[in-house]
């Protein structure tokens, strides 16, 4: 028997097992958090106590999203995007995973891209099939605005990062090498995050092209299929 169309947008969306996943993730991650949050507090480092509070509730985002606009995403990319989170957030910022492992830096704005990516797939598709829009795109511009999406959410967020070094006096621009302005690793985090986004934008096209199914058509399909309301024609 077919799964039944999922409606409630407090519930994580996507097949149940990976709706499990995602729940039992989120829950192991804000445990982990709460008791860094208490050593912070504790030790008396408010700025840590802050920043892992606001971390929390980026985590928990998804939920008040959903039950504020009624919108469900597919469960699998929420737990990509939850775990990126807490990868570059609480285990870089927080527990300086950015100093410990060279790679780190490189590794995440590499995935940043590939999920930024997504989402601009994502968001293309929906005005795409949305009857209320007249917008009939070829896979090669779904392709190029998924790519332009995610290099200009990976610039915005350098520009935030030297907004919050400037202002507040934080490192999360790490100076490299030869280099103590943090120029150089804004430009290689730049040039990772095209890459990122460029290889999730070919593999897209790709299968558009060939009118083959992938992970990226199957998560939309279920974003349309627990989205109905937005793909209205009145």
């Amino acid at each position: 028997m077919a799964e039944s169309p999922q409606t409630d947008p407090l519930q994580p969306p996507g097949n149940q097992r990976a709706a499990r996943i995602y729940q039992r993730t989120v829950i192991v991650l804000l445990f982990l958090m709460a008791v860094e949050l208490v050593l912070t507090l504790y030790n008396g480092l408010w700025f840590s106590a802050i920043l892992i509070m606001a971390i929390m509730v980026v985590i928990l985002s998804p939920k008040i999203i959903g039950r504020h606009f009624q919108l469900t995403v597919p469960a699998e990319f929420q737990l990509l995007a939850v775990l990126f989170v807490f990868a570059s957030l609480f285990l870089g910022e927080i527990r300086h995973y950015y100093d410990r492992l060279w790679w780190w830096d490189i590794a995440l704005h590499a995935s940043s891209g590939l999920l930024l990516g997504l989402l601009g797939f994502l968001l293309i598709y929906v005005l795409n099939e949305n009857r209320r829009i007249e917008l009939h795109l070829r896979p090669g511009f779904m392709a190029l605005f998924a790519f332009l999406f995610a290099v200009t959410a990976g610039t915005l967020w350098e520009i935030f990062e030297f907004a919050i070094d400037y202002f507040v006096g934080t490192t999360m621009q790490k100076p490299m090498l030869g280099d103590d302005s943090g120029l150089t690793d804004t430009m290689w985090d730049l040039i990772v995050d095209a890459v990122g986004a460029l290889l999730i934008s070919i593999f897209g096209w790709w299968y558009m092209k060939r009118g083959e199914r992938s992970f990226i058509v199957d998560w939309i399909s279920k974003f349309t299929d627990r989205n109905p309301r937005l793909f209205k024609s009145d």
